[in-house]
């Protein structure tokens, strides 16, 4: 049998640890996964032997509302997702309306010029084919007397 008094804040402790983890494994976000501002736009980025391929989930936004910029190896996806108009009230509002602006960083670099985009049943998909690798080679040491 304990002889020591019950202490609440003691039970709370495990449960604070836990809401702190919780909350620091939602936050942190892979550095492939890149900078996130305004509504949110989630990303699949896949590899083939030439190119990057990066599909954007942007509903209800229009190709002339969105701007893609490539520069070394970062693709930057920015634009606006406009509310849509309707007569009468809103009953259910579960999507999200405004701004977006998401960094991605490429494992390596990419040729901006040949960059291809389009939007396929509602998802932005770019390719983005890869830079061609400087070779590595021996480089011989001159003497100079």
């Amino acid at each position: 049998m304990s002889t020591g008094r019950w202490d609440p804040w003691n039970e709370l402790l495990p449960l604070r640890e836990m809401m702190d983890q919780l909350f620091r494994e939602s936050m942190i976000r892979p550095r492939a996964a890149g900078m996130v501002s305004g509504i949110g736009v989630p990303v699949d980025i896949a590899e083939t032997d030439e190119a990057y391929v990066v599909m954007a989930v942007i509903p209800g936004a229009r190709p002339e509302d969105v701007q893609i910029q490539v520069s070394g190896d970062t693709l930057q996806l920015s634009g606006e997702v406009k509310e849509p108009e309707v007569e009468g009230t809103w009953l259910v509002r579960e999507r999200r309306y405004g701004t977006f602006r998401r960094v991605l960083t490429m494992p390596g670099p990419v040729r901006a010029d040949d960059a291809e985009a389009e939007f396929v049943n509602g998802v932005l998909v770019v390719r983005l084919p890869k830079a061609t690798v400087s070779r590595s080679r021996q480089i011989p040491i001159r003497s100079v007397s």
